[in-house]
């Protein structure tokens, strides 16, 4: 058997404020929806167990007195429930370990219980995708009441230990069975599980130990999100109760589109149209990249559909973003549908003088791209 000290890694004298930090700290380490090594969700159950039975004072004494066997069935377990329905057996046998049971039973709810986490959809320019900015949302999450302290009892009073189950938050009932004698454990319906009852509720929380407000938080986005992209805050979930730790908030992006530029990962595509002249003579021309504008050189001779390329004028990568992609230029050639007289004695001109270079090549090429004389 585990011994629940070990599990929390504190000495047996430790005090309730030392389990505490000690539970907070190893349920945020091994919570499931954080750590996704193997064993991670069992490890999770096996110290909100430890801390179950020692952050209550009665259970703890009877544990440290006669280990698990003193906590009511072998190795933890509680005796197992009514044969009149196998559905009822296997859900008290699911909740005695601290889980969800087939038929959807609810775990006991004594101890100190984690909140949620919370999710939060936002919507970024693309830009800000790329260079990260700070930005102010509002959430709306529970928090630990502020007047009761999250004991939620009035101030001055404390909660009662339940007279129905005395304070095990679980009632027990025999049964008879052709299997033999077996006790059904279920959730006491007079505290509802918690083994507290609270006789004069704060006027705060109504009694809940928490409230809803509406929270101001400021999210630093990094450079190089995308869409999909999942940034954690952690603990501005909604709180925990019975000095649970509090959840955690998680930030889903999703970046607008930019009508000029598109983005592929770390790389950023944009498309360009020249004449043909600035193809065959080149040019330098002026275009617009993520940073602003940006000189382009068209090297002479550049072909329709080529790729022109600027480098590190792309997307900072997430978590390095001293590198940084590239900007790839799709470059279009517009061809002239008409040219005018002086225009065409200039390009015959120049397609005799190619011609006298090339035998292949005659002045009918120009004329089949360009047409008759406007």
């Amino acid at each position: 058997m585990a011994d629940f000290y070990q599990i929390l890694g504190v000495s047996r004298d430790a005090d309730s404020d030392t389990l505490k930090r000690a539970y907070r700290k190893l349920a945020r380490q091994y919570h499931p929806d954080i750590n996704k090594e193997a064993g991670a969700e069992e490890k999770f159950k096996e110290i909100g167990r430890a801390y179950e039975v020692l952050a209550d004072p009665e259970s703890r004494a009877r544990y440290d007195q006669f280990g698990e066997a003193g906590l009511g069935g072998a190795a933890g377990m509680p005796d197992m429930g009514d044969m009149g329905g196998f559905a009822d057996l296997f859900e008290t046998f699911f909740n005695g370990f601290g889980g969800q049971s087939p038929q959807g039973g609810r775990s006991q709810r004594r101890g100190p219980q984690q909140g949620d986490d919370l999710r939060y959809d936002l919507n970024i320019d693309f830009k800000s995708a790329i260079f990260g900015e700070q930005r102010e949302i509002k959430i709306p999450h529970l928090e630990t009441c502020d007047v009761c302290r999250g004991t939620g009892a009035r101030p001055g009073t404390s909660p009662k230990v339940c007279p129905t189950c005395g304070g095990s938050g679980q009632v027990r009932r025999a049964t008879r069975t052709p299997f033999g004698n077996f006790t059904q454990v279920a959730e006491c319906p007079s505290c509802n599980g918690s083994g507290q009852i609270i006789s004069d509720p704060c006027s705060s929380c109504g009694g809940n130990g928490v409230k809803q407000v509406r929270k101001k938080l400021r999210i630093n986005i990094p450079s190089g999100v995308d869409t999909g992209t999942k940034l954690r805050v952690s603990g501005e979930g909604n709180a925990g109760l019975k000095g649970g730790p509090s959840g955690d908030l998680y930030v889903f992006i999703k970046v607008k589109n930019d009508p000029r530029l598109k983005r592929d990962g770390i790389n950023i595509f944009s498309e360009v149209t020249i004449s043909y002249l600035q193809a065959i003579l080149g040019d330098s021309i002026e275009i617009e990249t993520v940073d602003g504008k940006e000189n382009l050189n068209i090297p002479s001779g550049t072909q329709p559909n080529t790729t022109l390329t600027i480098e590190n004028k792309g997307v900072p990568r997430l978590g390095n973003p001293v590198a940084r992609g590239n900007h790839e230029v799709l470059v279009k050639v517009k061809l002239p549908t008409r040219v005018n007289s002086e225009e065409r004695q200039l390009l015959e001109g120049l397609a005799s003088h190619y011609s006298s270079q090339n035998s292949n090549t005659n002045s009918g090429l120009f004329s089949k791209f360009f047409g008759k004389d406007s």
